[in-house]
Order: structure tokens, then C-alpha cells, then sequence
């Protein structure tokens, strides 16, 4: 199926259409062209799938996060013993990583929404941002569960193993790897040719996450080697912290649920939870799309809901169950709080 021309105008003629989507409703086995046909149409007109709902998740998320984020960013880089210590500057890259993110993918739900076609480089270079701002967030959130390994399991070797300046250098490989996995990636999928560009001029990433579960080889394998990785990421995650709770469980951090150390706990574990949750649903959901079990549209809800909901709640639980569980952040916080609200009262009239 030639999808070189992409405008509406120049598709099928309405019965073919109409057939295809009776085919589309009562199947769940269609053949490659039927697959991207429907994708097409969906995408261009999107207000009959009531899809608008979806975007309320990403833009609450950036509101909120254009309030937060740059605000901790501020105390962090503005105070010179805040941002030379390893875990504020592996904190602090991670909420960049997160901002940019929100940012990217709200932009791209917003554009969707209002069905503004993007040519297909700049589509491109807004899904290889976006891939570029989950890595940095997803591999600098596994740096900080190491430095904090080895923060309480090296205590007296810790600023020999991680100082400063080897924090930088480890925040600019983070970077790098953020960079060159979803490069590899991009290279591949230009190389096989295995881009819709019809999608691409929409840039949905549920659409395309949908095409990838249903698409070619390349593009499988693409989605099982970067889950793969994911799934790497978060497994050393939790590897890390179940080794810090079975080796501090003696020392009596955990006795009371309410302790610092529990609550630190159960508010990590939350993120983690967070990030597992959408690697898990896009499992089962590639299962069931590959075994014809769930129809396409039901994929296209489902691809929705991970998209604009489950991946956007660990970038917004991050910096408050991070960031301002660090007291020198709060109170600094609660500082510059003050001071706006303190007002330079006038002088009391003197008795006459």
C-alpha cells in the first residue's frame, strides 16, 4: 500500500472505506494494509473515539510539573553546597530529564488532538527527544538508587567512590547512553524503511506504539529490545533496594512504620511501582495483540491509557517523593516561601 501521499483527499473512495471499517469492528485478524488503513483514519479524525479526555493527564501533569520542577532545579544549582553533592546533582538531572519529557509529550498530545500534521522530520526528532528524556530519567532514577547503595553501604569510602567530579562525568555518560540507545534505534527503523509516514505527520506515540505491536520485524524487535532494557533498569532498581532492607534490618530503621527510613521506603517503591506498571500492561498487551485475543481498537484504548496516564505519573510523583523528601531542599523551600509572604510592615504612628 503506497502511503505516499497522505492527504485525506487523496485515500480510498467511501465504500471501500466503509467496508474496511466494517471489517475493522467485527475482526481482530487484519492484514498489514487494513492495519495502517484504520490507524490512518483514526488518527485524522480522532473526535468520534472521545480520545480529547486523554489529554487532560498530560497537561495536569505539566502544569504541575512547570511549577515544581524548575523551582527545586533553582535551589539546587543556585546553592553551591546543594549542587556539588552527588545525590542533588543526580536529582536534579533527573528532574530536567522529567521536565523535558512532560514537555515533549504534551506538546505531541496536544498537536495530535488538534490534528496538526508535522512533517515527517520534525515528527521524528519530537519521538527521538521524548526517547531521549525517558532514558535520561529512567537511567539517572537507577544512579540514584546506587548512590544511595553505596551511601549507606560504603559510608566511609563513599566520597572516595563518587566524588564530584565523577559525578559529572557520570551524568554526561547518562546522557550519552540516553542518546545513542534510542539513536541505534531511530537508525534502524529509518534503514528498514519501517516508518508510516502518514502516522509520522500525526505523531501520536500511542499510534505508533500500536503500528509497532502490529508491524514488522524490525519493529518488534526494536519494542522487545528497548523493554528488555527497561525491564534491566527496574530490576536493578528493586535488586537495590531489597538488598538494603535485608542488610539495615537489624539495625532497627524499620521498627516503627512510620519511621523516616519506612516512609523513604514505601515512597520509592511507589515510583518503582509506577514505572512497572505501563512495561507490565504493554506485556500483556502485545500478548494478547499478537494472539488476536483483544481487537485493535481495544489496543488503540489501551495504547491511550499507558501513554497519557501510566507513564506520565512516575514523571509527577518524582520530585515530590524524591525532591522534597531531601530536608535541605524543603527548607529551603519553606524559606523562599516566607520571605514572599513577609511584607516590611510600616512604622507604628508615635503617641501623641
Amino acid at each position: 500500500m503506497d502511503f505516499s501521499a497522505c492527504t485525506p483527499a487523496k485515500r480510498a473512495n467511501a465504500s471501500a472505506y466503509h467496508h474496511r471499517k466494517e471489517e475493522f469492528n467485527t475482526s481482530s485478524n487484519l492484514d498489514d494494509a487494513s492495519l495502517y488503513y484504520f490507524l490512518e483514519e483514526w488518527a485524522l479524525n480522532p473526535s468520534g473515539s472521545h480520545t480529547k479526555m486523554f489529554l487532560i493527564p498530560p497537561v495536569v501533569s505539566l502544569v504541575t510539573g512547570v511549577l515544581i520542577i524548575p523551582t527545586i532545579l533553582s535551589v539546587i544549582f543556585s546553592r553551591f553546597s546543594i549542587r556539588q553533592e552527588t545525590r542533588y546533582m543526580l536529582l536534579g538531572n533527573a528532574l530536567l530529564s522529567d521536565l523535558i519529557y512532560l514537555l515533549s509529550y504534551t506538546l505531541s498530545a496536544a498537536l495530535f488532538e488538534a490534528q496538526v500534521h508535522l512533517p515527517k522530520e520534525a515528527c521524528v526528532f519530537l519521538l527521538f527527544l521524548l526517547t531521549v528524556a525517558y532514558c535520561g530519567g529512567l537511567f539517572t532514577a537507577a544512579a540514584i538508587v546506587l548512590d544511595t547503595y553505596i551511601a549507606i553501604l560504603c559510608p566511609l569510602r563513599y566520597l572516595v567512590i563518587l566524588p564530584p567530579s565523577r559525578t559529572k562525568k557520570i551524568i554526561l555518560m547518562l546522557w550519552m547512553c540516553s542518546g545513542a540507545f534510542p539513536g541505534i534505534f531511530f537508525l534502524v527503523l529509518s534503514s528498514t524503511h519501517s516508518f508510516v509516514p502518514c502516522v509520522l505527520e500525526t505523531c501520536s506515540v500511542p499510534v505508533i506504539l500500536i503500528l509497532t505491536l502490529n508491524g514488522t520485524d524490525a519493529l518488534k524487535l526494536c519494542f522487545w529490545l528497548s523493554t528488555t532494557v527497561i525491564f534491566l533498569c527496574l530490576s536493578l532498581i528493586f535488586c537495590c533496594y531489597a538488598i538494603l532492607y535485608f542488610k539495615t534490618k537489624q539495625s532497627g530503621i524499620w521498627e516503627s512504620f512510620c519511621s523516616r527510613a519506612s516512609v523513604t521506603f514505601i515512597m520509592h517503591n511507589t515510583v518503582l511501582f509506577f514505572y512497572f506498571l505501563p512495561l507490565l500492561t504493554l506485556f500483556i498487551e502485545s500478548f494478547l495483540c499478537v494472539n488476536f485475543v483483544i481487537r485493535l481498537r481495544t489496543g488503540i484504548w489501551v495504547s491511550l491509557t499507558v501513554c497519557n496516564v501510566l507513564m506520565i505519573l512516575p514523571k509527577v510523583l518524582f520530585p515530590f517523593l524524591y525532591g522534597l523528601r531531601y530536608r535541605e531542599i524543603s527548607e529551603s523551600l519553606k524559606s523562599i516561601v516566607r520571605r514572599k509572604h513577609l511584607c516590611p510592615g510600616s512604622p507604628a504612628p508615635s503617641p501623641s
